[in-house]
């Protein structure tokens, strides 16, 4: 039905809306050194899962079958914990664009890893996507290294970045049958409480430590958004929004975040733009699009 199709994009929208303007507010986050980052994550684990919890309360009760509560736990420490550690770490070390440029490499690793996993095919011009967009991050790299700007990106910012990418990518493309087989709250509720309990070890010091009083208020402020929309609702937003569109199509809205962080970047000057990270933007999502273009013609003649 077209109001479903209409239900799926305006989720999806709403969802890489919410996480390009993220990109660009955990880079001042990060530039205020008012909390680590791990110390960030813990705090956002405990806002998701209080908020997951909460709703679950006033919803049916679904049992976790035998056997699918380490998947869970699994799932949440490569999709939540790793996932989200290594951005809060690399965009300590590296500009809002970059980061935002970066992100636009999940459908890639999510078509090597369905090769790997699952056996399906690599195309040629699934192949030459990749190339194209390896060579846009090799090309980055170099520029964002050697290059001026806002801020520098260093060299282990961009592997911590690309880090990000990877392992959402493995949490996609390997328990996307766990995700889909409860419902978003049951699996969400249970997903954030275990990437808080990896998360204390690292973050326990800190946690006591922090001043939270000398916070700016605008940094709270960024610390509301980025547990409330960045979190609760854009984790909520993506499940739901797949149930009436198709994946490629799902994937095709990262390209959304690094449109919207460029221009918050740019306009509120956390970041610059060169010609180099225009040719190096052009290229990495040239690339995404050609294989993505591939995997939606390989699903129509199924």
């Amino acid at each position: 039905m077209a109001s479903d199709s209409l239900k799926g994009h305006l989720s999806i929208a709403a969802a890489y809306t919410i996480f390009g303007l993220n990109v660009v507010l955990c880079k001042d986050i990060a530039n205020s050194e008012a909390v680590s980052p791990f110390v960030l994550f813990t705090l956002r684990a405990i806002g998701a899962s209080a908020a997951f919890w909460i709703m679950s309360l006033f919803m049916p009760r679904e049992k976790i079958e035998k056997g699918d509560m380490w998947k869970i736990a699994l799932a949440s420490f490569l999709g939540l914990f790793a996932t989200q550690t290594t951005f809060l770490v690399g965009i300590t070390m590296a500009t809002a664009i970059d980061s935002a440029i970066l992100g636009t490499l999940g459908p890639i690793f999510t078509m090597l890893f369905a090769f790997f996993f699952v056996g399906e095919p690599i195309t040629g011009k699934k192949a030459g996507g990749v190339a194209i967009s390896l060579a846009g991050v090799l090309f980055l790299i170099f520029n964002s290294v050697h290059g001026g700007g806002a801020s520098a990106t260093t060299p282990l910012g961009l592997v911590m970045l690309l880090l990000n990418s990877l392992t959402f990518s493995m949490y996609l493309g390997i328990f996307r049958p766990i995700i889909s087989k409860y419902s978003v709250v049951t699996f969400m509720k249970w997903a954030f409480l275990f990437s808080l309990l990896y998360s204390l070890p690292l973050s326990a010091k800190g946690l006591v430590a922090t001043d939270y009083a000398a916070i700016p208020s605008q940094v709270r402020w960024e610390i509301g958004y980025l547990i409330v929309f960045a979190t609760v609702i854009a984790y909520y937003l993506i499940p739901y929004g797949q149930k009436f569109i198709r994946p490629t199509l799902v994937s095709m809205y990262n390209y959304l975040s690094p449109i919207i962080a460029t221009i918050v970047s740019i306009w509120t000057g956390l970041d610059v733009i060169t010609w180099q990270k225009v040719v190096a933007a052009a290229a990495i999502v040239g690339g995404v699009i050609l294989v993505s273009k591939s995997r939606a013609a390989k699903v129509t003649q199924k």
